[in-house]
């Protein structure tokens, strides 16, 4: 018994918890229309800054309704804020828990899509509209234009979107071209210097330590020594005799004429004629 007793209590208090919530958020949700009404006056009065304020005040009461950022959505529409417009209809087609809000919210996705020449996305943002109400004529007709329009972006290479892409592509193209010159340059001047580099060493090959050039004669291995004796005697070649040698055999003929010429005024003495030959 007391247990039932405790479980009932239980369920009277979370019932309590339940309705408080449940006013708070009745009251948030009327204070939230009260700012989206508010709102809706100053953007009549072209006030498009307070009106916005408004707005703002509108989600913050009430972040899971679609009603503030539709209207705001609409506000930045009409200022040729597409770019914030679009963000704001996005969240109020994500907050949309009807098909009517839905369908609004995805209809005016495509005609913001539109005015950014993204024709392609719009027919799906309108495909999205039609889903939730088949029978607006508005959505259908914008759907078509859209479409008509996608099919001439493919026509003609693609839209915005693609365009940009193929402006990169030529782009990224332009650079590869031109890193590839680059490149071939830096090899062409960097052949340049390692054949100027060669022919500098052929020429240190052909000069001395002083710089100067070398004589074409190789070097014989007698260095200064050679240039000594060369100032000095010239050596006799293989078949000639040295001075020396002459001198040497002038000495002993003019000794052996001596002999004979003794020898001859000896015999002279005896009276005696001798027969003379030379033995050289």
């Amino acid at each position: 018994m007391k247990l039932y007793i405790l479980l009932f209590t239980i369920f009277i208090g979370n019932f309590g918890i339940s309705q408080d919530l449940n006013k708070e958020q009745l009251k948030a949700d009327k204070n939230a229309t009260n700012f989206v009404y508010k709102a809706n006056e100053l953007v009549g009065e072209d006030n498009y800054v307070e009106a916005e304020m408004e707005y703002r005040k509108a989600i913050s009461e009430a972040p899971s309704k679609a009603a503030g950022a539709y209207n705001l959505a609409h506000s930045y529409y009409t200022k040729g804020s597409f770019d914030e417009a679009l963000f704001r209809s996005q969240e109020a087609a994500n907050n949309a828990t009807t098909k009517d809000e839905k369908h609004r919210a995805f209809h005016n996705i495509g005609n913001i899509l539109m005015q950014n020449k993204q024709c392609k996305e719009a027919v799906e943002a309108y495909k999205n509209a039609l889903r939730n109400n088949p029978l607006d004529e508005e959505s259908r007709y914008n759907f078509a234009l859209a479409k008509e329009c996608a099919d001439q972006q493919k026509d003609d290479g693609g839209g915005e979107d693609d365009k940009k892409d193929e402006n990169k592509e030529d782009e990224q193209n332009k650079e590869d071209e031109q890193k590839k010159e680059d490149d071939k340059e830096k090899k062409d001047d960097q052949d340049k210097k390692d054949e100027g580099d060669q022919d500098k060493k052929d020429g240190d090959k052909d000069k001395d330590e002083d710089g100067k050039p070398k004589d074409d004669k190789k070097d014989d291995g007698k260095g200064n020594e050679d240039n000594k004796d060369n100032n000095q005697k010239p050596k006799p070649q293989q078949g000639q005799m040295s001075p020396q040698q002459i001198k040497n055999i002038l000495d002993a003929m003019q000794n052996q004429e001596q002999k004979v010429q003794e020898k001859m005024n000896a015999e002279k003495q005896k009276g005696a004629k001798v027969k003379t030959e030379k033995d050289w």
